[in-house]
């Protein structure tokens, strides 16, 4: 019998490409599992950038109004039990290696992909339990994600940048069509930016899906010391708090997850307390995340330019005395010259990293990268990340402040080391 750790090490093996999209081989799988009618409500989240911020506000608010919810979200930061939460708890390892157990069995010579064998998983465990709601994350794209196999209640589509291109599109065009993919016929499509792209609007017109977009359907109101939220059909909610997830940016998410809680028609079921308790509360690791003080350390997962636009203005708004040395790190399919110049008035020393894996890039291209992007002088350039960090706090004082970022891989490596 595998522990956890085997079974994702046979998984990364078991299929000849990492990513490889498509319904096809997973949803005869699910089928044998009776995976496909969900016995809760669904919401499934796909986009860019703001899944994770949105997907923790939905879990809060819902949580706190006495709902069972299970979520299923990737990547994980530390550990891959952070994927499956049920009940605000993680999966344990044996409930997983159980799921996976009962894939394989039903499989037969299907062959199944690390995140396909993980989210079928997260199906299986779900089903399991007396849940009212499943926020199920999409990992890549939305039409061929695995995550699509479920056809969701109401489907958030947080925002849509450059990213993935390899395997998504070239422009916000393409990108946004794959994404809109999670859409379905008579049900609610909540897009949380303004300006969505035109292949989202023309999708959803397409498949009959009942659209709702941020500033033509749903809106805030930013006061000094609380925030109104209008939604579509009347529905508003007056005097609520700032959620507790740092950034300008999360007041957009959070409108957005109450337009999906009003398509639900479950306002009145959650009630304002549920709403406020939730937003007060939220925790998400990861996100403009402080660590550590003197010197502040503060690690953010943003990795594409969409993401590090938001850091920068975080950065903006939360001013300090001394310096703000950069630690980074990233993959090779990242745009790392627009994600280097967009913080670049926001950084005094660069102290680059290099990921391992395949995708991963060398300190060595990427302090060339950066190199070319800022001034030498202010680039120091180590072996792995930890080295990275290291050296970040040989150089800092304690009024300086220390942001770790460029990718989940490079967050986690530092929180491993504190």
């Amino acid at each position: 019998m595998k522990n956890l750790k085997q079974w994702l090490a046979w998984q990364e093996t078991l299929h000849p490409e990492e990513i490889d999209l498509g319904l096809e081989r997973i949803r005869p799988v699910a089928e044998r599992l009776h995976l496909l009618s969900p016995s809760a409500s669904v919401v499934s989240v796909a986009g860019t950038n703001g899944k994770g911020s949105s997907i923790a506000l939905l879990e809060s608010i819902t949580r706190r109004a006495g709902l069972r919810v299970g979520c299923y979200t990737s990547p994980h930061i530390l550990r891959y039990n952070e994927r499956i939460r049920i009940d605000g708890e993680v999966a344990s390892d044996a409930k997983i290696c159980e799921a996976f157990e009962q894939i394989d069995r039903a499989r037969g010579e299907i062959s199944l992909t690390y995140f396909e064998f993980g989210t079928l998983a997260a199906l299986y465990l779900l089903q399991q339990q007396p849940l009212d709601l499943w926020i199920l994350e999409v990992g890549l794209g939305g039409r061929l994600d695995a995550v699509n196999l479920i056809d969701a209640d109401v489907a958030l589509l947080t925002t849509v940048d450059l990213d993935h291109q390899a395997w998504l599109g070239e422009t916000r065009e393409e990108i946004g069509r794959e994404k809109a993919g999670i859409f379905r016929s008579g049900q609610a499509a909540v897009v949380g930016e303004p300006n969505p792209p035109q292949s989202v609007v023309d999708y959803a017109a397409e498949v009959g899906a009942n659209l709702s977009c941020f500033s033509a359907n749903f809106s805030l109101q930013q006061q000094a010391e609380c925030w109104h939220w209008q939604g579509s059909h009347g529905a508003t909610l007056e005097a609520l708090p700032y959620p507790a997830l740092q950034g300008v940016i999360q007041l957009q998410n959070s409108a957005a997850v109450l337009e999906v809680l009003n398509r639900l028609d479950w306002l009145q079921k959650v009630g304002v307390e549920g709403v406020m308790q939730g937003l007060r509360h939220v925790q998400l690791s990861g996100r403009f995340e402080t660590i550590a003080t003197a010197p502040q350390v503060v690690v953010d997962v943003s990795h594409n330019p969409q993401a590090v636009a938001v850091l920068a203005d975080n950065l903006k708004h939360s001013p300090h005395s001394g310096k703000t040395i950069a630690v980074v790190g990233m993959l090779r399919d990242k745009e790392v010259e627009t994600v280097i110049r967009a913080l670049s008035s926001s950084v005094d020393l660069w102290v680059v990293g290099g990921l391992e894996g395949p995708r991963g890039l060398s300190a060595t291209v990427l302090g060339e990268i950066i190199c070319a992007a800022v001034d030498v002088s202010k680039v120091t350039v180590c072996g792995e990340i930890i080295e990275a960090y290291r050296e970040a706090e040989a150089l800092a004082t304690p009024q300086d402040r220390i942001l770790v970022f460029g990718s989940f891989y490079t967050v986690a490596a530092v929180l491993e080391a504190q």
